[in-house]
């Protein structure tokens, strides 16, 4: 019989291994077996004994109060969607039965307002693939295409990597995002497939997804390399699309900006290219 996942413990776990004994005011006396924090300190730090504290990273006590959570959050330096995660994970929830993969639908109107806006737009499914993309996303990117996902590109694709001068930080960022989308919902075939092919091929995806972080999806600018025109700053927003899962995805520069040039020159090769020819013979008829 399979074991009901950990969730809480596993992410208590991770996370007091990412806090250093400077940081929580302890002394460091000498060489520690682990990273982190101890978990006697832990409890200590947070005014609980330290068998209770045992008893929640190991699952023998899945529903603690919110009092306790939010003591061992202060200990564990959370912030606030951190927290927010934390409050997910407690509580005893009943087996279910294997899942099947649910399919995402756009919905026809948000497609044709995709194809019609005048930048890079895309919708996205909770798990980063790309549903529904129009000309300039796809001249901006070609990973952006309709098939595409973008947790597969970000880390398995050098010309992605490439693409995002600070790669570093995207992919902590998608990761974080990643973690708040899924919560505690991990028994989703497309999730398992996606995390297990990644974690089997990228170091840096397994190493980010074994910190347990989370955070919140907002808008912000993006740094690109484009191989045709060069390097430019986008605002990336993401929308929320009423009623589904998904979110629109649109990447517009500052007006008057050297970005916005960029984007144009992009914008008129997404064109498409008439053919003159049928033209030519009606005239020579």
């Amino acid at each position: 019989m399979t074991k009901e996942p950990n969730t809480l413990g596993d992410y208590l776990k991770a996370r007091r291994g990412l806090v250093t004994p400077e940081q929580a005011g302890i002394p460091d006396l000498g060489t520690r077996r682990v990273p982190g924090l101890r978990r006697e300190e832990v409890a200590m730090l947070a005014g609980l004994s330290a068998d209770y504290y045992l008893r929640l990273e190991r699952g023998r006590d899945r529903n603690p109060s919110v009092q306790v959570l939010e003591s061992i959050a202060r200990v564990l330096r959370l912030d606030d969607d951190h927290v927010a995660y934390l409050m997910t994970l407690v509580g005893d929830r009943k087996r279910r039965s294997p899942r099947r993969a649910r399919t995402e639908t756009v919905p026809p109107g948000v497609a044709k307002l995709v194809a019609g806006l005048p930048h890079p737009a895309f919708i996205e499914g909770r798990y980063f693939d790309v549903l529904v993309s129009n000309a300039l996303a796809v001249a901006l990117s070609p990973r952006l295409a309709v098939g595409r996902n973008q947790l597969k590109d970000m880390f398995l694709d050098p010309e992605e990597q490439a693409f995002h001068p600070n790669w570093q930080g995207s992919t902590e960022c998608l990761i974080g995002n990643l973690r708040q989308s899924v919560g505690t919902d991990i028994d989703d075939p497309r999730f398992i497939e996606l995390t297990g092919e990644l974690s089997l091929a990228s170091p840096r995806f397994r190493d980010l997804w074994a910190r347990h972080d989370v955070k919140g999806q907002w808008g912000a600018p993006m740094q690109f390399d484009h191989p045709q025109v060069g390097e430019m700053t986008l605002n990336r927003e993401r929308l929320a699309v009423g009623g589904t899962d998904l979110h629109l995805i649109v990447y517009h520069p500052d007006v008057g900006s050297e970005a916005a040039d960029k984007l144009a020159l992009l914008a008129s090769a997404a064109l498409p290219t008439v053919d003159s020819q049928p033209q030519r013979e009606r005239s020579e008829s």
